[in-house]
């Protein structure tokens, strides 16, 4: 049962769906009153059922005529309603009132299914996003103090519990866990998080409690963004449906001025009486009145953008989805877009006797116990070999790392940290990785040895800065580069499939690294050591030869490139703000399959488009013939124009699939 408050919450939100309602009982009412011939009782009634079913209808319609000096069908439908009811009680044709409220009636149910329509849509959007809640738990002066989230402030600390919703976007400082980010990003399962990780609002905190340091406004997380892109994405309008409303204040100009003439000149010209003529030129209004065309774009465009961000692709407005639809070419980011920005050892290369397998088992007993991304690169490569962590491990941040590993001190780190404790570097070696670091490689040494015997043969702070003579060998080197996203080549795969005609790929990298990335991804076309302004100069040729183009990227360099294409999409995790900003798609997830889905959203939401106008305008020119030949009265032009639009709009409806 609902409770009063509720109740009234309820038909606050659906007052369209409880207006319809009214207006049906009313109208069947004031029916079932005439035909009992309780004629005073009907005529209280049917009027009525005018008021509740058409309130709406004729303040939007007035509104639109005395503001923006504009007919439109709102204003159309009420005057052929009240004319019919006018005609009723003057010619004491009691059924016309009835007519009239019929199509009050329809149309108001046809408002309220358009309501649902957009109200559903929303629901599906925004059901992608847990709220976040209310209050955070803040850490001052080592108590626990609940804030509300709107009061948090950048350098704040809060405590996220197992179980709690992270509050805002906040960087770990203390704990580890699971994260479930897949009301943000879509992912399946639970991302790893650790200290120096960020964490974003509305996602699910795991098993792990959790202290977070506020590292922006709450106003500026990402699901707020998300949310403002969503609201924009449902106000802003794409080019078809701004073209059927110019179109239709045209239209409803002359359909006014044809009803005039209908109503004034077939007595005089064909000889018909007063009450047909005027009947019929009411019914013209009817069903000449494009609702149905009006209906025929927004609720698909809708539909599909809520089908897009539940796959965790973010249309930021329907033209956007449309234009998706038409794209020819493709133009590629390549670090972070292509590439994870994982880094993952690309070469080994042994010195003198040595192996692969001995560089990589000696770099991985101290990188073991490292949160380094390069140490975790190195430790995941030397996976399946057999090597036990070194002890009395010590960081130098951004040089290296150094420990002990059977009685072996070894270090790994760069060259300029390498040669304090090894006099010459091997020339090979040095050659070699001269010619990866122009690859655009980060490379890694490796070296063990000692000190010898004695109180210098432990690692430990003063041994390190001591002046000693050293006995190191250096092993080999690692050569770390950025990881390709697995679902690249698939994915351009899938795109030529689809008929995109061009695929290319940029980057500001040297050549030799971006054509081996382009040919593990299948990409025949690459434009390497590219400034922001060469990106844009690209894109601009595409468009010159293949009209519409996408563009893909995710750092603030891509961002000019992205505002030039006639489609921009950007990475929604890896993405920096400012490209997020100037996208028009987010892939909130970083998953490229998703640009295919996203295709193919698109042309599906155009087909249904010209599916849903050549319905519309269908109905129009029948309903319009049978008017001019006499086969058509109100209550069948009625049905027959509410229901071509309740039709196109749940034709709409099925890209919520």
């Amino acid at each position: 049962m609902l409770y009063p408050e509720r109740l009234t919450q309820f038909t606050k939100e659906h007052s369209d769906t409880v207006a319809a309602i009214a207006c049906g009982l009313l109208l069947v009412l004031g029916a079932i009153a005439l035909h009992l011939n309780f004629l005073g009782l009907a005529l209280l009634l049917l009027p009525a059922a005018y008021v509740i079913g058409g309130y709406e209808s004729a303040r939007e319609g007035l509104t639109t005529l005395f503001k923006e000096k504009e007919l439109d069908v709102d204003l159309l439908m009420i005057v052929a309603a009240v004319g019919a009811a006018s005609l009723g009680l003057w010619q004491r044709e009691y059924h016309l009132i009835v007519d009239g409220a019929i199509l009050i009636l329809i149309f108001a149910i046809s408002g309220s299914l358009e309501g649902y329509a957009m109200r559903r849509t929303e629901r599906s959007i925004r059901s992608l996003m847990s709220l976040t809640p209310d209050i955070a738990m803040v850490l001052r002066q080592g108590r626990e103090e609940e804030v509300l989230i709107s009061q948090l402030k950048v350098g704040d600390e809060i405590v996220v519990k197992p179980g709690e919703l992270i509050p805002t976007d906040a960087v770990i400082v203390s704990g580890y866990s699971s994260i479930n980010q897949a009301a943000i990003t879509g992912e399946s399962l639970p991302v790893e998080k650790t200290v120096g990780e960020e964490v974003f609002a509305g996602t699910l905190n795991g098993y792990g409690a959790l202290k977070l340091k506020v590292h922006q406004p709450p106003e500026s997380s990402l699901i707020q963004r998300v949310i403002k892109l969503v609201e924009q994405a449902q106000t802003e309008e794409p080019p078809s449906q701004q073209f059927i409303e110019r179109f239709e204040r045209g239209y409803a100009r002359f359909i006014v001025l044809a009803g005039i003439l209908l109503a004034t000149l077939p007595p005089f010209l064909l000889g018909w009486d007063w009450e047909t003529t005027i009947y019929r030129a009411l019914t013209f209004l009817v069903v000449a009145s494009p609702c149905a065309l009006m209906a025929a774009i927004m609720p698909t465009l809708l539909s599909g953008i809520a089908n897009g961000a539940r796959q965790g692709i973010l249309f930021k407005n329907g033209s956007q989805l449309e234009m998706m639809g038409k794209v020819r070419a493709i133009a590629f980011d390549k670090t972070g877009t292509l590439t994870t920005g994982i880094v993952q050892v690309f070469q080994v290369i042994p010195a003198g006797n040595y192996s692969q397998a001995d560089v990589l088992k000696v770099a991985a007993t101290v990188e073991s116990v490292s949160e380094h991304a390069i140490g975790k690169a190195i430790v995941k490569a030397a996976a399946d070999l057999n090597w036990v962590s070194a002890v009395e491990v010590q960081a130098i941040p951004g040089q290296g790392i150094i420990g002990i590993n059977k009685d072996q001190q070894v270090i790994v780190g760069n060259a300029a940290f390498v040669q304090k404790y090894v006099i010459n570097l091997p020339q090979e070696l040095q050659k070699s990785a001269s010619v990866l670091e122009q690859q655009g490689k980060t490379v890694v040494w490796v070296a063990q040895g000692g000190w010898g015997e004695g109180e210098n043969s432990k690692f430990n702070t003063d041994a390190i800065n001591r002046v000693s003579t050293p006995s190191f060998d250096v092993i080999g080197l690692i050569a770390i580069a950025d990881e390709v996203r697995a679902e690249a080549a698939a994915t351009i795969a899938r795109l030529k499939a689809l008929g995109v005609e061009q695929i290319v790929m940029l980057t500001g990298d040297n050549q030799r690294t971006a054509d081996s990335v382009a040919q593990a991804v299948g990409i025949n076309q690459v434009y390497a050591e590219l400034l922001p302004e060469d990106k844009l100069d690209v894109i601009r040729r595409l468009q010159k030869q293949y009209k519409t183009v996408a563009m893909v990227g995710d750092g603030i360099n891509d961002a000019p490139a992205l505002a030039q294409a006639s489609v921009g999409i950007a990475m929604g995790l890896a993405g920096s703000d400012v490209a997020l900003e100037t996208a028009d798609i987010v892939l909130m997830a970083d998953r490229l399959e998703k640009l295919a889905v996203a295709i193919a959203l698109g042309r599906r939401s155009h087909r249904i488009v010209k599916q849903n106008i050549a319905v519309a305008l269908s109905f129009i020119i029948l309903l319009l013939v049978g008017n001019f030949v006499g086969n058509v009265n109100l209550p069948i032009g009625v049905i027959g124009h509410e229901g071509s639009t309740v039709l196109v709009t749940l034709s709409g409806l099925r890209l919520l699939k």
